[in-house]
């Protein structure tokens, strides 16, 4: 069994399921409402348990009802929470979803995860060494993903870094990670503006750019490749790039080979679509062997 460490946020997503959005300044009257845990390292470090690797999560939640459900869940899902330490007198993340159509808008409030510092990291530096593979988003301080990149490079450790949400980040960090996922969007603020077929030749074998039902793009040192993705009807998009970078981590900490890992990664976050809920979807291993 491969062990993968997600250094990263935790959160209660409060979804919304309507006909639409409403426009600014209006209301609209919206047909379900559901708390589901999520942020996008609970969600990748579930996705990753699900898909059979020893899981390590290292976060912070607040001492709230949120966070006691938070940690009830990643605990429930296998996943390692002994470096899940709660803030006092303070509010855990929370993500504000609306979902229409089968596709997704999120405002995502930060609270306890802002206490996921370099300090912090400091404290539970046994979880990045004693690991195969380190997998790290952004929605937690700048300073900590940069010091986690140095803590891995330290310790000769792959770092997995997923640009989201989308900020710039310095290029001893890009030098740092063994392999960077954006989406496009994400794609085009990391590197400003670069063309996407530039920024992926720079990039051999390192960046790997994600375009939803298009699959993923990738430059092996002398072609461009594209890994199509699975065909399906999405019900919600949500946590589907979570599933991806996770599903991703595990095939590489596996052995798996660029576009074999690839391959597994976009059967994964097909499967995650089918079903309502960022983790409700999440495949698990014996799902995914069956869909081949």
């Amino acid at each position: 069994m491969v062990h993968i460490t997600v250094i990263g946020s935790c959160s209660m997503d409060l979804v919304v399921t309507a006909e639409r959005r409403p426009l600014a300044g209006e209301t609209v009257i919206g047909n379900s409402f559901q708390t589901v845990p999520g942020g996008k390292g609970a969600n990748q470090a579930v996705a990753a348990a699900r898909l059979g690797a020893e899981v390590t999560m290292v976060g912070r939640v607040g001492d709230d009802v949120y966070g006691e459900k938070i940690l009830e869940n990643l605990r429930k899902n296998g996943v390692n929470i002994q470096f899940m330490m709660p803030v006092a007198n303070c509010a855990s993340g929370t993500a504000h979803i609306t979902l229409a159509k089968g596709d997704n808008s999120i405002i995502f409030v930060k609270g306890a995860n802002d206490f996921v510092t370099p300090e912090y990291l400091e404290k539970t530096e046994e979880a990045v060494t004693s690991t195969d593979i380190v997998l790290i988003q952004q929605e937690i301080p700048v300073k900590t993903v940069e010091y986690a990149a140095e803590l891995c490079s330290r310790h000769r450790i792959p770092l997995l870094l997923n640009p989201a949400p989308a900020r710039s980040v310095s290029g001893e960090l890009i030098g740092r990670a063994a392999f960077i996922t954006p989406n496009e969007h994400e794609c085009d603020v990391l590197f400003n503006g670069m063309p996407r077929s530039e920024a992926l030749k720079q990039f051999p074998n390192k960046l790997i750019i994600t375009e939803g039902k298009n699959g993923a793009r990738f430059f092996n040192g002398s072609r461009e490749i594209v890994v199509p993705a699975f065909p399906v009807e999405a019900v919600d998009t949500t946590g589907a790039g979570d599933t991806f970078n996770a599903a991703f981590a595990v095939a590489v900490a596996e052995g798996k080979k660029m576009e074999e890992a690839l391959r597994f990664a976009n059967r994964a976050a097909s499967l995650s679509v089918t079903k309502f809920g960022a983790q409700g979807g999440m495949p698990f291993r014996e799902e995914l062997e069956k869909h081949r």
